[in-house]
């Protein structure tokens, strides 16, 4: 959450490139705007949702207090912003689809409603406005729509922009948002769920353990096992062909016949 208010020479017009980086400025339409420093909720709250948004399987990127200039007298920097992330210096022409912004204690409210209609009216799709005040909740803002509210216990969809739901405490609470990391990481691994990685070191364990009874058999029975059927048996990963194979190598006439089974 930062804390805004007007300058008293806010009449401006000012311009997006008089901003350098690190000044404690925004602008609306030429109008300066002064941004304090995040205190400690926020913070931690920030770094919660920026985690767990940044590992969603569909999220290029995520900026923290990242500089948008939609038009050269406008300069917004959401709290959070997903999507394209140039890593180039200077402000990032346009908006980002979604924003998260995060309100405590001391929020400027009038101002907060002007960089709502800053960003929907400069192409931001979604803007969740986390409300760290009274009870926990999520404040979804999106064009030509009325503000919907979601509370703890509900989960949060940008479609086209994230690929999974999100908790809504995941945007505040640092050991949900571990969680949700933990199955997006997952997912961008190729894994939906920690259940699947366990299935598969399972049948890799069952199918190492398979090719060495394949070859123990061949030894037992005294057969002498070919660089070409033995390079078929390490090669081999399924636990059902190899589980086969095994049952064959008891009776079969010599290795090779493997190759034609």
């Amino acid at each position: 959450m930062k804390r805004t208010s007007l300058l008293p020479t806010s009449q401006g017009p000012f311009r997006a490139d008089q901003i350098r980086s690190g000044d404690p400025y925004e602008l609306s339409h030429g109008h300066a705007i002064l941004c304090l420093p995040t205190g400690g909720r926020g913070a931690k709250a920030i770094s919660a949702g920026a985690k767990a948004l940044g590992s969603d399987p569909a999220v290029p990127d995520v900026g923290f207090d990242t500089g948008f200039t939609p038009t050269p007298d406008t300069l917004r920097a959401p709290n959070l912003a997903v999507g394209v992330i140039p890593d180039e210096p200077g402000w990032v022409v346009g908006t980002p689809p979604l924003a998260v912004e995060y309100a405590d204690t001391g929020q400027d409210e009038a101002q907060l409603a002007v960089k709502i209609r800053d960003l929907l009216e400069a192409g931001t799709r979604f803007i969740w406005v986390v409300r760290l005040t009274g009870p926990r909740r999520v404040e979804i803002h999106q064009a030509g729509q009325p503000m919907r509210i979601a509370h703890p216990g509900t989960e949060l969809e940008a479609p086209g922009i994230l690929a999974n739901p999100i908790p809504v405490e995941a945007l505040y609470d640092s050991a949900v948002s571990d969680e949700v990391s933990f199955r997006n990481l997952l997912q961008r691994h190729g894994y939906a769920s920690l259940d699947a990685v366990r299935a598969e070191g399972e049948a890799r364990g069952e199918a190492a353990g398979l090719r060495e009874a394949i070859l123990d058999v061949f030894a037992a029975r005294e057969l002498t096992v070919g660089e070409d059927v033995q390079a078929m048996i390490a090669s081999c990963h399924d636990p059902a062909l190899l589980r086969r194979w095994h049952r064959q190598a008891i009776t079969a006439a010599s290795p090779a016949a493997l190759l034609t089974r």
